[in-house]
């Protein structure tokens, strides 16, 4: 009889630690896209802070653009909103996509802001305008890395959390819903194949 005790607290005790072992692992998955998030979190900031920079040196060329100049600076404060809901709760699948889309509305006006220079080439040549350019752009490129690192990250703790036994236990342990993606529409737009017709 002692030796059946033994060996059903060793079994309980196994058990008890696997369960242990999933929980362990599902908090550090969700940490990991969390930190992720915060690398996206800091760019963004970055891009956020050089716009008005780039309106402001914009605005002694092009005296007539006015509405494209308000425009920028509408969906960058808009989209600056949207990062800080997103960041309070990078795991709430509304607040990424209201980001995901003020995000989309930012970078259609800055392209339009980027056509309307081409007409000033005195803008275009500006040094000021030069070096806030480059560093956006070079922003634009930091976020872009930072948005796929925090989509790997998420998907690992989807597919853990999805997996068995892990699916069993993670609603009680809190994990009750999936992980966004960040994905702009400008992603959408670069993944579609270019159509050729000849």
């Amino acid at each position: 009889m002692e030796i059946t005790t033994i060996v059903f607290l060793v079994i309980i005790a196994a058990l008890f630690f696997y369960v242990v072992g999933i929980y362990n692992k599902l908090v550090s998955f969700k940490n990991r896209y969390q930190n992720a998030f915060a690398q996206i979190e800091v760019q963004l900031k970055r891009r956020y802070d050089l716009i008005p920079n780039l309106v402001e040196t914009a605005k002694g060329y092009i005296k007539h653009e006015r509405e494209t100049l308000e425009a920028v600076i509408a969906a960058r404060n808009a989209a600056a909103t949207g990062l800080a809901a997103a960041a309070a709760d990078p795991g709430n699948a509304a607040a990424i996509k209201e980001l995901a889309g003020q995000e989309g509305v930012l970078t259609g006006a800055l392209g339009r802001l980027n056509v309307v220079m081409e007409a000033y080439p005195d803008l275009k040549a500006n040094q000021n305008m030069m070096q806030l350019s480059e560093e956006l752009t070079a922003t634009e490129n930091k976020v872009a890395f930072s948005r796929q690192a925090f989509n790997d990250q998420v998907m690992s703790y989807n597919s853990y959390k999805q997996s068995f036994p892990p699916v069993a236990l993670a609603g009680f342990f809190g994990h009750s819903s999936d992980a966004s993606l960040l994905e702009f529409e400008d992603s959408e737009a670069i993944q579609e194949a270019p159509k050729v017709s000849f």
